[in-house]
C-alpha cells in the first residue's frame, strides 16, 4: 500500500476534543477529505486477500472494522465491502463477492479487539462471511452510555476528535462494480479514525465511571448470536395492522412469499418489485382480474404491471385456502401498557411508578433510559412480578431476561421500591367529582 502523507489534513491531538477557542470563537474543525495513506486498492484476488491477512496479522493493537451493504438495492443484507484498519497494517478494503468467505481475515485478527460503530448493523453480515470478534468495542453504544447528544459516527468524531466526516455515500448501492473512487475514499475514512475515537471514548467513559458499564455491554453484544429466522416473517409487512380479515391476511402472506422468492431469484430488494403498501392494498381489495388489480388504489411498483398475473395468482390462492392464518400470533409478551389499568390495575401502578423513577435515574446518569434497562424487561417484570418482591427476586427475574450486572446494581433498588409502594393510579377521565363545572 502506497503512502501519501500529504493526502489528508494535519490532525489535532488524539484522544481529546480540540483545544478550546476564545469565547467568541467556535472550535475549529478539521475536515477529513482523504485517508492519510491515500485510498487503498480493493482486494479482489486470492493473492490480495493473503497479503491483507498477513499485513493485518503483523499489525498491532485493535482493529477498526466496517462493512457496506446494498440495503434497498439487493436481496438480503450481505456485505459488499469490508474495511479494516490496524496500526502497522494500514487500511484494507476487501470485496467479499469473489470469495466464499473471509475466514482468513478473521484468523489474521484472532484475539484482537474489534472497533465498530453500531456493531449490531454490521456483525450479522460479517458473520455470514465467517467473521466474529473475540473482543469488541462499539463506539456508538459507548456514545449512548456517555450521554452524547448525537451518536452517529460523523457527529461523535466531530464531538470528541474535532474532525468533520462526510456521510454522503452511506445509502449508496455498494453492489456497484467497479466502485467509484469517491465511494472508496468515503469507505476508507469510515475506519480512518476509529482507533483514535476508541481512545477518546475510553477516556470519557473513565471520567464518568462508566467504562465498566460499557465493557459489560460490549461483551453481552458479542455473545449474542445472530437472531434466528422469524417463524412468520411475512407478518413484518408494514401496514399489516390495516388487515382485519383472515382471508385478506392469507393474501398478504401469499403475496409476500411470492415477492420474496422472486426478489431472491433476481437478487433485488423486495421493495423494489412492489412495496409493502402495495401488498396490503391488493389484499384489502382482493381483486378477481388483472385489470381490477391494476386499478387498486395504492397498488404500484416496478413489477406491479409486468408481474400482475403472478400477483393475481397469489390472491386467487388465498381465496381458495381452507386453513387461514390467525389475525394475532400467540405471545407471552405483556399487553400494551395503555390497557393495563383496565386489565390489571396493580400492574399498571407498578409500571407507572417505576418507569418515571428509572427515567430520572437515567437522566442523572446522563444516558438514555433504554440503555439503563431495556424497556421490555421492565414491562415484563411489572406485569408478572415475582411472588415475593425483594431486591433478590427482582434481580433474578431481570437477570433471566438478559439484564447485565451493572444494570441490576443501579435499577433493581429503584424498581423494588416502586413495586412495594406504588403510586396510586390517576383517576380515569370522566369519573369522579366534577367540581367546578358550570352551574
Amino acid at each position: 500500500m502506497t503512502s501519501d502523507s500529504s493526502a489528508g489534513p494535519s490532525r489535532p491531538s488524539i484522544g481529546a476534543p480540540p483545544a478550546e477557542a476564545a469565547p467568541e470563537q467556535a472550535p475549529e474543525l478539521v475536515e477529513l477529505t482523504a485517508p492519510r495513506e491515500g485510498v487503498p486498492p480493493v482486494v479482489t484476488t486470492a493473492n490480495g486477500l493473503a497479503r491483507a491477512a498477513a499485513a493485518l496479522a503483523a499489525g498491532r493493537g485493535p482493529v477498526a472494522v466496517d462493512a457496506e451493504r446494498a440495503s434497498g438495492f439487493r436481496y438480503g443484507q450481505r456485505a459488499f465491502l469490508v474495511q479494516l484498519r490496524r496500526e502497522g497494517a494500514g487500511t484494507w478494503l476487501v470485496d467479499p463477492e469473489p470469495f466464499d468467505d473471509l475466514v482468513v481475515i478473521n484468523d489474521a485478527i484472532c484475539g484482537a479487539e474489534w472497533i465498530l460503530h453500531a456493531a449490531t448493523q454490521d456483525l450479522p453480515c460479517l458473520s455470514e462471511l465467517g467473521m466474529w470478534p473475540d473482543r469488541l468495542f462499539d463506539t456508538e453504544l459507548a456514545a449512548r452510555l456517555a450521554g452524547l447528544p448525537r451518536v452517529g459516527l460523523a457527529a461523535v468524531i466531530e464531538n470528541l476528535l474535532g474532525f468533520t466526516l462526510a456521510k454522503e455515500h452511506s445509502a449508496a448501492d455498494w453492489s456497484t462494480r467497479p466502485l467509484p473512487e469517491p465511494w472508496l475514499r468515503y469507505a476508507a475514512l469510515d475506519v480512518e479514525v476509529l482507533i483514535e475515537l476508541r481512545e477518546a471514548m475510553v477516556e470519557l467513559l473513565t471520567r464518568q465511571d462508566k467504562l465498566g458499564f460499557a465493557e459489560q455491554e460490549f461483551e453481552a453484544l458479542r455473545k449474542t448470536p445472530p437472531a434466528p429466522p422469524r417463524p412468520d416473517p411475512w407478518r413484518k409487512t408494514s401496514g399489516l395492522h390495516q388487515i382485519r380479515d383472515r382471508r385478506q391476511l392469507a393474501a398478504v402472506r401469499e403475496l409476500w412469499q411470492e415477492r420474496e422468492q422472486l426478489a431472491e431469484k433476481r437478487d433485488v430488494a423486495p421493495g423494489r418489485l412492489i412495496p409493502d403498501s402495495a401488498i396490503v392494498a391488493a389484499a384489502r381489495a382482493m381483486p378477481a382480474t388483472v385489470p381490477q388489480l391494476l386499478d387498486v388504489n395504492g397498488f404500484h411498483g416496478r413489477a406491479a404491471q409486468r408481474e400482475a398475473p403472478r400477483w393475481l395468482r397469489c390472491i386467487s390462492t388465498a381465496r381458495q385456502l381452507k386453513e387461514l392464518p390467525e389475525l394475532q400470533q400467540p405471545t407471552n409478551a405483556p399487553p400494551p401498557p395503555r390497557v393495563w389499568a383496565d386489565k390489571d390495575p396493580a400492574a399498571a401502578a407498578r409500571l407507572q411508578t417505576a418507569r418515571p423513577r428509572l427515567a430520572a435515574l437515567a437522566e442523572k446518569l446522563e444516558m438514555p433510559v433504554e440503555n439503563l434497562l431495556t424497556p421490555d424487561f421492565l414491562r415484563r417484570v411489572a406485569w408478572r412480578p415475582p411472588a415475593a418482591v425483594t431486591e433478590e427476586s427482582i434481580a433474578a427475574a431481570l437477570r433471566e431476561l438478559g439484564a447485565r450486572p451493572w444494570q441490576l446494581e443501579l435499577a433493581v433498588p429503584v424498581i423494588t421500591k416502586a413495586f412495594l409502594d406504588p403510586d396510586p393510579l390517576p383517576e380515569p377521565k370522566g369519573k369522579g367529582n366534577h367540581r367546578g363545572s358550570a352551574a
